[in-house]
């Protein structure tokens, strides 16, 4: 397997441990000391931090899915623009567009940088 398609699949089944909620999935991906980072806050979170948030997002939304509008493979990791889609207990849809660069390190994904407009978190916080 080409390195290429080495980061590619783990982006795959990063997504589909987000989706899941699969918390040992997504620290496992993760290195221990990965920098994950948001536009919005300008704050670094730690694996521990990101996985609180990860299961909040899952009390908050039903049917939690990642739509991947764009991924590009880069030289340390890939780029990816994509939609999360889920359902409000309410009923009502909710989308999230937001784009993340994120770099891997034998496997294990170093840093995330997401970016995305927070307002679209609002209805999470009246759910």
């Amino acid at each position: 397997m080409s390195r290429g398609q080495s980061i590619l699949g783990l982006a795959d089944d990063f997504m589909q441990a987000l989706e899941d909620c699969n918390v040992d999935a997504v620290r496992g991906i993760y290195c221990e000391d990965a920098r994950l980072w948001h536009n919005f806050d300008g704050k670094l979170q730690s694996v521990e931090d990101n996985i609180k948030t990860l299961k909040w997002l899952h009390s908050k939304l039903k049917k939690v899915e990642y739509q991947i509008v764009r991924r590009e493979l880069l030289f340390d990791g890939f780029l990816q623009e994509h939609v999360l889609r889920g359902v409000l207990d309410s009923g009502e849809a909710f989308a999230m567009p937001a784009c993340a660069i994120i770099k891997v390190q034998g496997n294990k994904i170093i840093s995330l940088d997401e970016y995305l407009d927070a307002s679209h978190v609002k209805p999470l916080f009246s759910a």
